[in-house]
C-alpha cells in the first residue's frame, strides 16, 4: 500500500531512530570491549559465560597458590636434606678419626686423645644441627614436628594434600650414643672393642640418614611432578577462560568500523526522514 502523506507520525523517522539506536549500542559495546580487552564486561554481555569464567578463575587462583605450597614443600625438604648432608659429612669425618684411632700400632695414646677431642666436638656439632635445623620457624630434624600437610590442589579433597612425615626422619635419641658424656670414646683409655663399636655405630647412623635423604628426594620429585601438573592445568584453564572472556580484537575492530559507518549513514537518513514532512508545506501554498 502506498504511504500516505501525514505529519503526526513519521514512520521513516521512527525506523531510522530504531536502527540508529541499535547501531549506537553496537558501537558502544565494541568500544567497551576494545577499551577493556574483554568480551564479557558485565553479566548482560554473557551471563552463563561470566559464571563459568568466574569458576575457572577460582580454580586458576587456587592452583596458583597450590604451586606456591608445593614449592614450600620442596624448600622444606631441601632444608632438611641440606642439614642431613652436613651431618653425613661430619659423621664421615668422625669415622675417619675412629679408624685412625683403631690403628694402635702407629698412633700413640696422646694422639688418640687428640683424635677423641675432635671426635667429641664433631659429635656435639651433629647434635646441634639436629636440634637447630629449622624451616619457617619450625625445627624439622629433632622429631618435634609430627608432620606437615601441603595443600597442592585448588580444592579441599583429601587427594589434594601431600603429607610429609618428619618426626621419623631423624631423632637425637637414635644417635645419642655418639654424643655427650655417654658417647663412644676413641681416646687413649678406650678399649679397641669400644673403638670398633663407635665405627659400627657411625656406619649405622650414616646408613639411616641415607635412607632419610632418599625419602626426602622422593618427596621433592613428587612435589616437582605436582607443580608440573598444576602448570599444565593452569595453562589449559586459562586458555578456556580466555575464549570466554577475552575480546577478539580483529573481530571487534571490524565491528567498530561497521558501526561507525552505519552510525554516520543512520544519522544522515534520520535527517532526511525528518525533512519529509516539510514537503507537506508545499501543498499549503
Amino acid at each position: 500500500m502506498p504511504s500516505s502523506m501525514v505529519i503526526n507520525t513519521n514512520i521513516a523517522s521512527l525506523n531510522s531512530q530504531k536502527f540508529l539506536t541499535r547501531t549506537n549500542d553496537s558501537l558502544q559495546m565494541s568500544m567497551e570491549r576494545l577499551s577493556s580487552g574483554l568480551r564479557v564486561n558485565s553479566a548482560k554481555d554473557d551471563a552463563a559465560g561470566l559464571a563459568i569464567a568466574d569458576r575457572m578463575t577460582s580454580q586458576i587462583r587456587g592452583m596458583t597458590v597450590a604451586m606456591r605450597n608445593a614449592n614450600d614443600g620442596i624448600s622444606m625438604a631441601q632444608t632438611a636434606e641440606a642439614g642431613m648432608g652436613t651431618i653425613t659429612e661430619t659423621l664421615q669425618r668422625m669415622r675417619d678419626l675412629a679408624v685412625q684411632a683403631a690403628n694402635r700400632a702407629a698412633v700413640s695414646g696422646s694422639d688418640r686423645d687428640k683424635l677423641q677431642t675432635e671426635f667429641r666436638q664433631l659429635g656435639s656439632e651433629v647434635k646441634r644441627i639436629i636440634q637447630n635445623t629449622e624451616f619457617n620457624g619450625k625445627k624439622i630434624l629433632n622429631g618435634s614436628l609430627i608432620g606437615a600437610n601441603f595443600q597442592v590442589g585448588a580444592n579441599t579433597a583429601a587427594d589434594n594434600q601431600v603429607s610429609v612425615t618428619v618426626s621419623d626422619l631423624i631423632k637425637v635419641t637414635s644417635l645419642s650414643a655418639l654424643f655427650g658424656t655417654a658417647g663412644y670414646s676413641i681416646g687413649s683409655g678406650a678399649a679397641s672393642t669400644k673403638v670398633r663399636s663407635a665405627i659400627s655405630a657411625i656406619d649405622t647412623a650414616i646408613k639411616r640418614i641415607d635412607t632419610f635423604r632418599s625419602n626426602l628426594g622422593a618427596i621433592q620429585n613428587r612435589f616437582m611432578t605436582t607443580i608440573s601438573n598444576l602448570q599444565s592445568s593452569i595453562e589449559n584453564q586459562s586458555s578456556a577462560r580466555s575464549r570466554i572472556m577475552d575480546a577478539d580484537f580483529a573481530s571487534e575492530t571490524a565491528n567498530l568500523s561497521r558501526s561507525q559507518i552505519l552510525q554516520q549513514a543512520g544519522t544522515a537518513m534520520l535527517a532526511q526522514a525528518n525533512q519529509v514532512t516539510q514537503g507537506v508545506l508545499s501543498l499549503l501554498k
